[in-house]
């Protein structure tokens, strides 16, 4: 999606601690974030402080200076910093940073704080770095405890049960990569070389036994497997002497180790082109201001001594989102109808055109922003907003083009007024006089542009009330005979008659006209809706497949090394996995059915002028996409 986005020239404070100590999300923060409509790539470092998180996050913003480095023994960053960017790499993406306070300063000692940084940074973000130094060995990944204490800081569900699957948590986790700093050891294993994203897996391998010491040593490399998919690694050797690592913001790639600039060049690279769209729950898609919103929602949850929900945020956002998306749909339809009618309109089909554009500009933004509507709930309301601004701007078109023909009328019809006043007509011959002007009048009145939809029915609404007048100048026009008088007045009725009729037919193209409109604007919200829904259900598929893929995956390891019961026990979890897949396919279009028949059935009460069979409908809405 294309959309409005910002490039800031430095990092911001999102969440920080209060005078309290307690987590809040920064007011200033939230309104950066609420003017991105763009997609977001959300990319948060964590680890133990001074290991250098914060200058990795400076490259990937194409920066040298930034988020604070420090050259002491002192963490620089508190809380949760953020630097928004165009993503180099995707085109309508913004790119987020979240450089995260470091884990286990000495001087804070909040262990509880730590976890919170921790577990926010992985709600929020779509690419989840840690970055250590020296190794990843056994002392690396008990300093990596956060990630199994994930599941006493987060829950999928309101009424979760003690070891729910991992395959839920990898609905919503991020990607994770492994970043290790004075990286010195070779990268070979048993005189084989490896990749660094095997000496990751390698580590991660979980090691045989039931004692407490066998289950301490696989507790992290478990959760590090089942919570997060893809991973990968990348090694860094150290990048100058260390009087130079003291004035890292001052140098440039030019003053490091060759080797050091082209990995961190490498990292950058995967990070930009691999890191994904932050998604939720079934492959929604996730905006600026929906990150906004997150962060505001977790936070909150946290002050209040609640464990963050990700099933009851999606649900409270939703309410949120799409409440909003109808405020936008209505702004920028008053907008851009204000921008482009020029009342009156010629016809009610000139004003139908652009209401039609306009509108279908405003259901899209309203689709694009809205998410979760299962009930068509939201959407209806948007119909029904617009078509009560539309009536608005109908009413006013008509008002405007009553004015303006009486306008002309007073114009046009000025010397035929004079002559009625001073008696000019009320002489022999002078009736026809008083017909023949009326007829030039008319004439002239009817050429006239600028009169809009209601031009007959004012001037038959004016020479109705001329017609006594008429009628007088008939009686007074002694050259007439009674025959002739006679001919004439029946001549006036038809006139009138023809007046009147033209005014129904008139009036009878606007009605056919918006009733037309009505229809439209179903068929245009039904289209709309179809795509979407047709786009959710893919996202849901390509979901219930990624999380199916790495159980397999990690099925096939557990196998490979050893874990027969481990894997078979995964099982139940990945038939589970497999059904819910299917039934997401079988679901789609007995689901959409059933929404186009709430919108059918729901638009007839405000929208009268549509087809009265919602169910044809849907058979042939249906058939486009199946």
């Amino acid at each position: 999606m294309s959309g409005q986005t910002v490039s800031m020239k430095e990092p911001v404070c999102l969440i920080e601690n209060d005078s309290d100590g307690k987590l809040r999300v920064v007011r200033s923060a939230l309104d950066i974030l609420d003017k991105i409509d763009q997609h977001v790539v959300v990319v948060s470092v964590v680890g133990l402080y001074r290991t250098g998180k914060s200058y990795l996050m400076n490259k990937l913003a194409g920066e040298r200076k930034g988020f604070a480095l420090g050259a002491t023994i002192q963490s620089k960053t508190k809380g949760i910093w953020m630097w928004c960017v165009p993503h180099p790499e995707k085109r309508d993406h913004t790119l987020v940073l979240l450089d995260t306070e470091g884990l286990g300063d000495v001087e804070k000692g909040d262990e509880k704080n730590d976890n919170w940084i921790f577990s926010l940074a992985v709600l929020l973000s779509s690419t989840l770095v840690y970055n250590s130094m020296g190794t990843i060995d056994n002392n690396a990944l008990e300093k990596l405890h956060y990630v199994t204490e994930l599941t006493e800081h987060i829950k999928v569900k309101s009424n979760q049960r003690d070891g729910e699957e991992s395959s839920e948590y990898l609905r919503y986790f991020p990607s994770f990569v492994w970043t290790v700093r004075d990286f010195t050891l070779t990268l070979e294993v048993d005189g084989r070389p490896i990749t660094a994203n095997e000496y990751l897996e390698n580590a991660l391998k979980l090691r045989t036994g039931h004692s407490k010491k066998d289950q301490a040593y696989n507790l992290p490399r478990s959760c590090l497997r089942n919570y997060f998919s893809p991973r990968w690694c990348f090694v860094f050797e150290r990048p100058a002497s260390g009087d130079k690592m003291r004035r890292m913001e001052e140098l440039t790639d030019a003053d490091l180790e060759p080797a050091f600039v082209e990995q961190a060049k490498e990292f950058c690279d995967h990070v930009f082109n691999e890191a994904k769209t932050k998604t939720l729950k079934q492959g929604l898609k996730v905006t600026g201001r929906l990150l906004g919103n997150l962060a505001e929602t977790y936070v909150s949850a946290i002050r209040s001594g609640q464990i963050p929900c990700l099933d009851n945020a999606v649900l409270a956002l939703a309410q949120i989102e799409n409440s909003s998306a109808i405020e936008r749909a209505r702004a920028h339809y008053q907008k851009r109808m204000a921008d482009w009618v020029a009342y009156p309109t010629e016809t009610q089909e000139e004003l139908s055109e652009v209401h039609a554009a306009m509108e279908k500009k405003a259901v899209a933004i309203f689709i694009n922003n809205s998410f979760k509507d299962d009930d068509q709930k939201y959407q209806l309301e948007l119909m029904k907003v617009l078509q009560e601004e539309y009536e608005k701007i109908c009413e006013r078109n008509y008002k405007e083009s009553q004015k303006a023909c009486e306008s002309k009328i007073e114009c046009i019809f000025a010397p035929l007024e004079e002559k009625i006043r001073d008696g000019s007509y009320m002489t022999p011959g002078g009736y026809k006089e008083y017909c023949n002007d009326l007829k030039l009048a008319t004439s002239e009145y009817r050429s006239e542009g600028g009169r809009g939809v209601k031009a007959e029915e004012v001037l038959k609404e004016y020479l109705e009330r001329k017609a006594s007048i008429g009628q007088a100048v008939l009686s007074a026009d002694e050259s007439l005979t009674e025959a002739e008088q006679r001919a004439e007045a029946e001549q006036a009725r038809r006139e009138a008659s023809e007046r009147e009729n033209r005014a129904m037919e008139e009036q009878l193209v606007v009605q056919e006209r918006l009733r037309a409109d009505q229809q439209r604007t179903y068929e245009e919200n039904v289209n709309q809706l179809m795509e979407r829904m047709e786009r959710d259900s893919r996202n849901a598929i390509a979901e219930h497949d990624r999380v199916l893929q790495a159980r397999l995956k990690e099925q096939n390891d557990l196998l490979q090394q050893g874990f027969d019961d481990r894997a078979h026990q995964m099982q139940r979890e990945i038939n589970a996995l497999k059904v819910a897949k299917a039934q997401e396919e079988e679901k789609k279009p007995s689901f959409m059915s059933t929404a186009l028949d709430t919108i059918g059935t729901a638009a007839t009460l405000f929208l009268p002028g549509i087809l009265p069979k919602v169910g044809g409908m849907a058979v042939k809405w249906l058939s486009k996409w199946f």
